[in-house]
């Protein structure tokens, strides 16, 4: 009698283990950049039935209780010298580095925050078949600094949604680091590249051989 009410609270106890036991998060990994782009799954891409609308931006951020939303967050995370943050979270003073660039702003709405891998370019790479939650958290990504970038307003949209077979920042010092952060936002959330981009990327690459890429799976 006793083996089987021994037996009967060891299962009880198996059974609670799902329960109590939690998955550890995948944890951060560097990489050269050149090996990170051969990570890169490659595959055609297809802009079919896309819509910025689809992916939602700004939100209210990482704390909806502080009147910021995800634009003002990276800006004030991002800023060299911090602006005022006044009702509203509207920001006054403060001064930015555009990397692209190379150059120094001071008035928050001279800056767009820019997606390091553009919307549209997710949505060709894999984003079209995700669910609206998951392109909401690509679109206002505050878990990796690299995702999103403030920089001036001429240099964001002359990318506009170009890849870097198609454009690269002005200021070619900083090729290897827009470049690794681009292989670092693809990995991190597992979009393809096409044949021209990672033809484009092993290019830049090659002149890189002391760039890593630090990047940690999106949850």
């Amino acid at each position: 009698m006793l083996k089987t009410v021994l037996r009967g609270l060891a299962a009880a106890s198996l059974a609670l283990l799902p329960l109590t036991v939690s998955t550890p998060a995948q944890a951060a990994e560097t990489l050269p950049l050149a090996e990170a782009v051969t990570r890169l799954p490659v595959a055609a891409e297809s802009r079919d039935g896309y819509d910025r609308n689809a992916f939602k931006h700004w939100n209210a951020g990482a704390n909806p209780s502080d009147g910021c939303n995800t634009r003002a967050e990276v800006l004030i995370a991002e800023a060299v010298e911090p602006p005022t943050v006044g009702p509203k979270c509207r920001l006054t003073g403060g001064r930015w580095w555009s990397y692209y660039d190379q150059v120094w702003v001071t008035s928050a709405s001279a800056l767009d925050i820019d997606h390091m891998g553009p919307l549209a370019e997710a949505w060709d790479s894999g984003a079209s078949m995700w669910s609206a939650q998951r392109r909401e958290a690509y679109a206002n990504d505050l878990g990796a600094a690299a995702s999103l970038v403030a920089v001036t307003a001429r240099s964001n949209r002359s990318k506009s949604d170009q890849d870097p077979a198609q454009w690269l920042p002005p200021a070619a010092e900083v090729h290897c680091r827009y470049v690794a952060e681009w292989v670092g936002t693809k990995l991190r959330w597992v979009l393809s590249a096409d044949e021209a981009e990672v033809a484009a990327l092993r290019e830049v690459a090659d002149g890189c051989p002391e760039q890593t890429v630090t990047y940690e799976p999106a949850p």
